[in-house]
């Protein structure tokens, strides 16, 4: 069996595998939140914005519709590679640890679809938020997209199969030490794969400690993709926007 040997994040994303599993994500409901992120910020076309993980660059290419200058970075080397075939004058991709500030101040930072709280250092976590702080312009405005942990474990399912095209991917999930782990088990070719994804649950009030820890003033907290107030118990999404 091929497992990964680096860290989950660094070995899974640069599979196609990890494409194939996530390949039905809803663009539409993307499209309707990058709408409803943009104009609550009130960005005005031609401002910068970075896409901070950013995969393959599906909202990095629809913001760059909407009229926006869009950087999206990525620690995937095969998944900027993809999204390079898509470069013009204002969208940019470009290899880059989230940890560290990348060289260039923008309007807006987006992280997004649950891309942070990877890491096997928690310090890393608030590395990240005073890097999105060293990145923004005097009234620029960041956004995390995370997941409502508190929601994501009550509802959590242990257990469950996902057909995709030739391939049955077997999917487990639990709470461990902290971290909300999926475990993923599938066979393609004569050969068997197993992966690991692995995401901190972090709360609203880590979040809070991380801010404080950086000088960050949290400004808004939303519940969905629609905007809407947060409830810990109801919200499938922690939207944290600051600066």
């Amino acid at each position: 069996m091929q497992k990964d040997k680096t860290n989950w994040y660094a070995s899974w994303f640069n599979t196609p595998y990890y494409h194939i599993l996530y390949k039905d994500r809803n663009h539409r409901e993307a499209a309707l939140f990058m709408n409803a992120l943009t104009n609550f910020l009130k960005l005005e076309k031609n401002d910068s914005i970075l896409d901070l993980a950013c995969g393959k660059g599906r909202h990095a290419k629809y913001l760059y519709k909407q009229g926006f200058d869009v950087t999206g970075v990525d620690l995937s080397e095969e998944s900027i590679a993809f999204a390079k075939q898509y470069e013009k004058p204002r969208l940019h991709f470009e290899v880059h640890d989230m940890c560290l500030p990348y060289p260039k101040k923008f309007d807006a930072v987006f992280n997004l679809f649950t891309s942070f709280g990877y890491f096997e250092k928690e310090e890393d976590n608030l590395r990240t938020i005073k890097s999105v702080k060293a990145e923004l312009k005097p009234n620029g405005s960041a956004v995390i997209d995370f997941l409502n942990v508190e929601f994501a474990i009550k509802n959590l399912v242990p257990k469950e199969k996902k057909k995709i095209g030739d391939i049955v991917f077997h999917i487990e999930k639990y709470v461990e030490d902290g971290y909300i782990i999926k475990n993923i088990n599938f066979e393609d070719e004569g050969k068997e794969y197993h992966f690991v994804e692995r995401v901190m649950a972090l709360t609203l009030e880590d979040f809070q400690r991380y801010f404080a820890e950086a000088n960050v003033d949290l400004k808004n907290v939303f519940g969905d993709y629609h905007l809407n107030n947060f409830d810990k118990n109801t919200s499938e999404r922690l939207i944290l926007i600051f600066n």
